[in-house]
């Protein structure tokens, strides 16, 4: 063999070339910080409870859209035995995607208010996680959801359920960001004085002004979605010094259209811009279906894939022991 500017040399061996390994994402072991049980509920519940399985093959036209299709499946959801029937369902689902932890969002209170009876929606939902984890090896909290157009009143009673049900990790405020955050302040002093974690919905439907206020009045510890915090520099930096997660839903952000594709979506600009990000579904789809799609879409690999999962464990509330052995069990899946 000749070289190109002389004679031949002892060829040296080719370097070895690793191709990016391809592991099965079912069995990446994940946390799952946002998603709405009422969200979850499967087709063929829904059928079974009287309803039609809601299909959207477009984009809402709005906001209010969407929450009016999701209002039709809460309305079927009317004793004791339905909410467990969901909440033992969303285990054995969210197991099956290789979840470990998940802090699911439920509207407890509106629920209550609806079927008269305070108590019961929280006490049934708690007995189907219960019931889920022991059958699917999973681990469950709850977090507690109020509409910012809802009344303040809501909220408190929204706390007094979580100040009586362990399994409630955290409250926080949600639904039509265009509301303000400032009138549920006192509200939200409470539950953090009582040791309860605060996490907001902002930056989604409406802009940075939205994360502000979630980070000052509702003093979040994440934030729920936060897709448009890349508009404030100023805000990118505080998040940034204060490590904030955001709860970044690539595909839900697609079907409200606030984003126009999943190939725009900004969860590629908010790494790159080092906040902490995590990847979850909001209940619109599965979550080993969203790592997919990181990997087939923005060509993230595995080594990507497991630094999405690892933040999301340790942005959750779980126990630091349990976070220690999930994180583990990602390594192994790492170098399987």
């Amino acid at each position: 063999m000749r070289g190109r500017d002389g004679p031949a040399r002892a060829a040296r061996p080719a370097p070895t070339v690793y191709s990016p390994a391809v592991r099965d994402l079912h069995l990446l072991p994940k946390a799952h910080l946002h998603t709405h049980l009422e969200s979850t509920v499967r087709s063929a519940t829904i059928r079974e409870l009287g309803g039609r399985p809601p299909v959207q093959d477009r984009p809402f036209g709005s906001f209010r859209e969407f929450a009016d299709q999701r209002a039709q499946v809460r309305a079927l959801l009317r004793d004791r035995r339905h909410f467990r029937r969901i909440a033992e369902e969303f285990c054995q689902d969210e197991a099956a995607q290789g979840v470990r932890y998940a802090e699911v969002t439920f509207t407890a209170a509106a629920h209550g208010e609806r079927l008269g009876d305070p108590e019961m929606p929280l006490e049934a939902v708690a007995e189907g996680l219960a019931l889920g984890a022991h059958r699917y090896g999973i681990h469950t909290r709850v977090i507690l959801d109020h509409s910012r157009r809802r009344p303040v009143e809501r909220l408190w009673r929204s706390l007094e359920l979580a100040t009586r049900h362990p399994q409630v990790v955290a409250i926080g405020l949600a639904g039509d960001e265009s509301y303000p955050a400032a009138p549920f302040a006192e509200v939200l002093d409470a539950a953090r004085e009582a040791g309860l974690h605060l996490v907001h919905h902002a930056g989604e439907t409406a802009g940075p002004a939205s994360v502000w206020e979630a980070l000052t009045v509702g003093r979040a510890e994440r934030i729920g979605h936060g897709i448009r915090v890349l508009e404030d520099p100023e805000l990118v930096t505080e998040l940034r010094r204060r490590r904030v997660p955001l709860e970044v839903c690539p595909s839900s952000n697609v079907l409200l259209g606030l984003v126009a594709s999943l190939a725009e979506h900004p969860l590629p600009r908010l790494l790159a811009a080092g906040l902490t990000v995590t990847v979850n579904t909001d209940g619109e789809t599965s979550l080993t279906a969203e790592y997919q799609r990181a990997r087939e879409i923005f060509g993230y690999g595995d080594t990507d894939l497991a630094n999405l999962a690892r933040t999301s464990v340790e942005s959750s509330f779980a126990p630091a022991a349990l976070k220690a052995r999930i994180s583990a069990e990602i390594d192994r899946w790492l170098i399987s």
